[in-house]
């Protein structure tokens, strides 16, 4: 595809956008009528103003005309009044759409968030997913308000302007042959260099929201580390390299502006030239010579605002377009088409295999696993054999490659993504709290409805009313953001009571004690083995001692079961498992 090729897709795609961004002011559409005729008065007024200078020179200095000595004042403040309310409503009103546009697409960006899938957050730094609701959604704010309304103003005094020259002295406007190509021309090329540059900011702003959410969340083992340096360093690489980019707009903009102001001081030069030929100069009275004159002067920031108006409306367009593209992604499938009301919790997995996007290697090869309604089933092996993998295909996080997972005798996929996820309570490694109460950390989603009563007995089986009775507010407490007002064990109690209050068939515990001390962690092994009654398990542990008691205990290596069986079947084979055993409890090899 050649040049004018690209440029013909990028145009018509940025008209796609355009269209698109007007979309959203539907609803506003007598504001924006509003807005447009402040917009088309500020400009205008200026030129009525300016059209006034012929009489108040030739008539009112020169002749001492009495009826324009008593108007010429009034009238000139009836147009800065009228003027005034004209700024005042496109100012508001501009800004008003803007910022309603701006937060209705960021709230379907978001809801976009909530729908993608896994995969999706898997391949893009969470810096440029943040940026995106925040910084990005800012330049097509830039672009809807600012931009619109000085290209509005703008446009309408440069109309305006050309028009009181033409009808003050044709003759003398013609000086503006000179100007208008070469400003079409700067207009041009200054256009396409910001829409190469625009994106690239989009780009350079994640980095920067990625580098600072990294360092920030990661503070204590940038202290621990000494990592202090290499983070500083770090941020000073992506902050250059935005740097850079605005610095290039800036350029941009600069030197658009002095083109323009030179081919204005030219375009002047030519004004007077023409103005003050022989056969011309006794023709034109001061007054239409300073009219002409005053008119173009005033066109001239107008055109100059114009031009570098492009910058804006370039990022805000560049922005809008990398929001419609999420917006347009596929959300997770669901082709699911019966309703599970409350499943028994026969689970098994057929010949799964499953390779991650952009990976050459199969994380999980052949996985064959049956867990038995109410029977709890034990993942064990080393980091990186699969184990939680396994698990993550449950809720439909990832579909297999190959293989199927059937529950209840059907296909899982032929569920729907709703129905089956309310079969599912999840107590993960990393624990995920947000900010508010304790009791709405645990009655949270679709658990909200829950009474304190069933959300006090959650967290006492839990083991987590010992600690939330002796908050200020009990379960009324704020935990602050992340739930970083507990410590990791009382933030993982808190997790495991609300996988108690959902109290769903199947049970997924991905290393769910493993931010307890001792003697937490047995209270909660003695209610998790009471939540665990009539439920199908699984359970994802390095600590073998929590797991002697599971049915079946599935020991995993390189995305394989090599061997299955109980705490018992298992060390008399003398297998791995045996000797993951010997080494977290230093046994002899004979025992």
């Amino acid at each position: 595809m050649n040049a004018a090729e690209r440029r013909g897709v990028w145009d018509a795609k940025t008209w796609e956008v355009y269209k698109r961004l007007f979309g959203y002011t539907r609803r506003y559409r007598t504001v924006g009528l509003l807005a447009i005729l402040g917009m088309a008065i500020d400009g205008g007024a200026l030129a009525v103003f300016t059209n006034l200078l012929r009489p108040l020179f030739d008539d009112l200095f020169k002749n001492k005309d009495p009826h324009l000595i008593f108007w010429m004042p009034i009238w000139i403040m009836i147009i800065f009044a009228v003027r005034g309310i004209g700024t005042f409503l496109s100012s508001y009103g501009i800004s008003y759409i803007g910022r309603h546009v701006v937060q209705a697409m960021q709230m379907d960006v978001f809801g976009s968030y909530l729908k993608l899938p896994a995969t999706f957050f898997g391949a893009e730094p969470s810096g440029q997913q943040i940026s995106r609701i925040t910084y990005t959604s800012e330049q097509v704010a830039s672009a809807s308000t600012d931009a619109i309304k000085i290209a509005v103003t703008e446009g309408v005094t440069v109309v305006s302007m050309l028009y009181v020259m033409l009808h003050n002295s044709a003759y003398l406007t013609l000086a503006l042959l000179v100007m208008v190509p070469a400003v079409a021309l700067i207009a041009t090329v200054v256009s396409r260099r910001y829409r190469s540059i625009s994106r690239r900011i989009q780009g350079s702003m994640g980095s920067v929201t990625g580098t600072v959410e990294e360092s920030v969340g990661a503070y204590r083992e940038v202290r621990i580390y000494g990592g202090q340096p290499h983070e500083g360093a770090r941020f000073d690489e992506v902050t250059r390299r935005a740097r850079r980019l605005n610095l290039k707009i800036a350029l941009t903009s600069a030197s658009s502006s002095t083109a323009i102001q030179t081919v204005a001081a030219f375009a002047l030069a030519v004004l007077v030239f023409l103005g003050t030929r022989a056969d011309v100069i006794d023709r034109i009275t001061s007054g239409v010579f300073i009219t002409v004159l005053t008119a173009m002067g005033a066109m001239i920031p107008s055109l100059k605002r114009l031009t570098n108006v492009q910058s804006n409306i370039q990022r805000g367009m560049s922005a809008a377009e990398d929001l419609f593209d999420v917006m347009d992604m596929a959300p997770e499938g669901d082709h699911g088409r019966i309703e599970l009301d409350r499943t028994r919790g026969d689970l098994v997995f057929e010949g799964i295999r499953l390779r991650y996007p952009r990976s050459e290697a199969e994380a999980l090869r052949g996985v064959d696993l049956r867990c038995p309604p109410g029977t709890v089933t034990a993942l064990v092996g080393r980091s990186g054999s699969g184990k939680s993998t396994l698990v993550s295909l449950l809720p439909r996080f990832y579909e297999p490659s190959a293989g199927r997972i059937v529950l209840d005798g059907e296909d899982y996929l032929d569920y729907t993504l709703a129905s089956l996820r309310r079969q599912i309570a999840w107590v993960g490694q990393s624990v995920v709290l947000f900010d508010g109460t304790v009791a709405e950390n645990i009655a949270y989603g679709e658990l909200s409805g829950a009474s304190e009563a069933e959300i006090v007995a959650a967290a006492e089986a839990a083991n987590a009313m010992e600690f939330i009775a002796r908050m200020p507010q009990g379960l009324h407490s704020p935990i602050g953001q992340g739930g970083g007002m507990l410590s990791g064990g009382q933030r993982q109690r808190i997790a495991i009571a609300r996988a108690i209050l959902k109290n769903a068939p199947i049970l997924v515990l991905d290393e769910a004690t493993s931010a307890l001390d001792t003697e937490s962690e047995r209270l909660i092994q003695n209610a998790l083995q009471r939540l665990m009654e009539h439920r199908t398990t699984l359970v994802i542990a390095h600590r073998l001692s929590t797991i002697e008691g599971a049915d079946q205990i599935a020991v995993m290596d390189h995305g394989r079961i090599v061997e299955r069986g109980t705490h018992a079947e298992l060390l008399a084979l003398q297998g791995h498992y045996a000797a993951l055993h010997r080494m977290q409890f230093q046994a002899p090899a004979g025992d």
